[in-house]
């Protein structure tokens, strides 16, 4: 897994406003109800006023503090005005050169129960569930950023910097995938292993790894598409792969792990460190002895 695999866009969007909030947006994180009006009206002057509110939704949307409160977009500036009675949003200036605004930020932490990431609690919770999702699905990095975001975010936990938590993302779904490739190298005997490790041996000869002959199925309706059907059912079935138990791995990574085998050539494949090799030629001989069967039954069906 790659240290770093956000692009420059969804660096720049993590933390920040991107666009106008919608309408839907603006009601559920920029409703002020009553406990609210009461906390903002509090402080003294319209700045301080809606500088508050600003921070206190900022964060309710963004799960973050902005540096300047003020690049709040337009939309929701006027509509956190018209909650407080101002004709038009207040001029932050002021409230931007005085340290009132960090005390603000301390105030809504303890107010309202945000907690920073590096809380022990909460951090292990987030390591927990990325596990989880990482061991159970193969979802891209990306995809699995952007729902600890969201998550970060509906916890009330503030968001680290862009880098703290995509290493974080990266490391576990790493740790998850040398543990699945750590149990499915142990699955198979000593006798199997070297069965499927000579999946990548090129025949004397030949040009290609008996794993690339595999891997081509039968391409017409034909008497000898179905006997290289069955020959290449064979030649899988007596990998004895059948024999090995699979059902205590999530079948979603069993199946990612064979699409990259039969689409990898071969020497990439030997390359791999042993423990990912053996997984990889594992999951490609489960799934292909279904799909192999499968391509048989297709084209005896059509004679």
């Amino acid at each position: 897994m790659p240290a770093e695999f956000l692009t420059a866009e969804q660096r720049r969007r993590y933390g920040h406003y991107n666009g106008e909030p919608s309408p839907d947006q603006l009601a559920r994180y920029f409703h002020l109800d009553d406990a609210d009006l009461v906390l903002i009206n509090q402080r003294r002057g319209d700045h301080n006023r809606f500088g508050f509110a600003l921070q206190l939704c900022t964060v309710r949307f963004l799960g973050t503090f902005l540096n300047d409160p003020g690049d709040t977009p337009v939309n929701a500036k006027r509509y956190l005005a018209h909650q407080l009675g101002l004709d038009e949003p207040s001029d932050l200036a002021g409230y931007r050169a005085e340290r009132t605004h960090w005390r603000h930020i301390e105030e809504i932490q303890r107010r309202y129960g945000y907690r920073d990431f590096t809380d022990p609690g909460e951090h292990f919770r987030l390591v927990r569930w990325l596990y989880s999702r990482a061991w159970l699905s193969s979802e891209r990095p990306s995809l699995l950023f952007d729902l600890a975001t969201a998550r970060l975010v509906e916890r009330k936990v503030l968001l680290p910097g862009v880098t703290v938590l995509e290493r974080l993302v990266g490391r576990v779904q790493d740790r998850a995938a040398r543990r699945l490739w750590r149990l499915l190298a142990a699955a198979p005997t000593s006798l199997q292993r070297a069965y499927l490790e000579g999946l990548l041996d090129v025949p004397e000869g030949g040009r290609q790894s008996h794993l690339d002959r595999l891997r081509r199925g039968p391409n017409r309706v034909s008497a000898p598409a179905l006997v290289g059907a069955l020959h290449r059912l064979q030649a899988i079935r007596a990998l004895g792969a059948s024999d090995i138990n699979l059902e205590r791995f999530p079948p979603s990574r069993i199946q990612t792990l064979a699409r990259y085998a039969a689409k990898t050539s071969a020497p990439m494949i030997a390359r791999m460190p042993d423990e990912r090799r053996i997984a990889t030629l594992l999951a490609f001989a489960k799934t292909f002895e279904i799909t192999t069967l499968d391509d048989a039954l297709d084209v005896f069906d059509f004679l």
